[in-house]
């Protein structure tokens, strides 16, 4: 039998799903069917923002949706211009280090690495990397299947986004297999350093309006 989505409990005893959508540049119709989907597939996180600006409809497939809304956690992100002085950031991160809140990944599945394929990064597409594919063959599963089974196996919150009814099942399909300690490591060793969005330094109303 398939394990259930395991939750991560928050520094206020708050329970939330480890593994959820994310809405990342879905445009409006289409974020309402997807996060239709992912709720009838069994998600209870989703994650949007006031950039993506998209949050109206994941609150209308909210409300259409027949699962009741106290099981479902929402998690959005504040744009740049409602950010506080200097001072206050840094005082949020040194805060944020010293909570020690869950880690979220988004793009848990390559992100900017698979998104350009005209990319320098492109070939460093972590689903084509032959240790994830030798892998997921062991498993019989999908190289993304294996990287959301190692965000959850190192206790991180992931929330792969896509618009695809069968992408969006075969997402959430991670809770009937297991990674061994072996392939942890193996996974952890291909940590190249390199950035998968923006560096926060370099973010601000000028460079992105």
């Amino acid at each position: 039998m398939p394990t259930p989505n395991p939750h991560l409990t928050l520094n206020n005893g708050v329970e939330m799903p480890a593994l959820g959508l994310g809405v990342y540049q879905c445009g409006p119709e289409e974020t309402v069917d997807a996060v239709r989907t992912a709720l009838d597939e069994g998600y209870r996180l989703i994650d949007t923002a006031a950039a993506y600006q998209n949050e109206e409809q994941v609150g209308r497939a909210l409300r259409e949706s027949d699962v009741d809304r106290s099981e479902v956690f929402v998690t959005t992100k504040l744009w740049i211009s409602d950010y506080g002085s200097d001072e206050a950031l840094r005082a949020y991160d040194r805060s944020l280090d010293r909570f020690g809140i869950a880690t979220q990944a988004w793009s848990p599945i390559g992100g900017v690495m698979r998104y350009w394929d005209d990319a320098p990064e492109a070939s460093m597409d972590p689903l084509r990397d032959p240790v994830i594919v030798e892998i997921a063959e062991t498993h019989e599963k999908t190289a993304a299947q294996v990287m959301l089974r190692w965000h959850l196996k190192h206790g991180h919150s992931a929330i792969p986004k896509s618009v695809h009814t069968a992408r969006i099942a075969e997402n959430f399909d991670v809770f009937d297999f297991t990674l061994t300690d072996d392939e942890v490591a193996a996974i952890d060793a291909l940590d190249t350093g390199t950035r998968g969005g923006p560096d926060p330094e370099t973010i601000d109303t000028e460079t992105y309006g």
